[in-house]
């Protein structure tokens, strides 16, 4: 199992990405402002089976290669954190989006609506960069059984990150409207999310490889 510290630490860091905006997110509250929650909460159903197999594919193989070579750890630690910068400056720039600003999208069927959540999380970087950068650093093999750590650690990221998203689906209207009749409240929003983003990138960038 994983110590206490890995646990919180990395806890922490699931529920600050899961908080930021990227495809998923973006999606779910195009889909809820569209189509309604429930179609929302289709969607998060296909991104749901998004997160389990990158679960899967980290604790079974994945993590274990990139660890195995230096090099190639840190290059994809360090094109994670790339990445998190230019979301961040994403968020920031001029002209920047809400993820909450609405998206007008035709209505899909129930089925079409799962499948394209699962689609988008599993072409989502920001996922890719959470399973192959960060949570191989809350692992340590002293801790007993490297699968069973990876496991834990991505069922919290999973529990995290689905009940955040759920109930952005379930309130995405509401909050549109507030941020739509106070465009102050979006710029702020979003220079938060933009350095919450950054903060992770420089953590990234900095950390020591385990």
């Amino acid at each position: 199992m994983p110590d206490l510290n890995s646990l919180i630490g990395f806890t922490l860091i699931a529920v600050g990405m899961a908080m930021t905006p990227g495809p998923n997110m973006v999606y779910l509250v195009s889909r809820s402002i569209c189509q309604g929650p429930a179609a929302g909460l289709v969607s998060l159903g296909g991104v749901a089976l998004g997160f389990v197999v990158y679960m899967l594919c980290a604790a079974f193989g994945i993590t274990a290669l990139v660890l195995a070579v230096p090099y190639a750890y840190d290059a994809v630690r360090f094109a994670g954190a790339v990445y998190l910068l230019w979301l961040a400056w994403q968020a920031v720039r001029p002209g920047g989006r809400s993820s909450f600003e609405v998206r007008s999208l035709p209505k899909d069927s129930p089925r079409k609506l799962f499948l394209m959540g699962l689609v988008t999380n599993l072409l989502n970087p920001k996922i890719a960069v959470m399973y192959l950068s960060l949570l191989p650093q809350f692992i340590d093999p002293a801790n007993g059984s490297v699968l069973l750590q990876a496991l834990v650690l991505g069922t919290i990221q999973i529990v995290f990150s689905v009940a955040i998203n759920a109930m952005i689906a379930l309130s995405a209207g509401s909050i549109s409207t507030f941020l739509t009749a106070r465009p102050g409240f979006a710029t702020v929003q979003r220079w938060i999310m933009g350095t919450v983003l950054a903060g992770l990138a420089v953590r990234m960038a900095t950390e020591a490889r385990r």
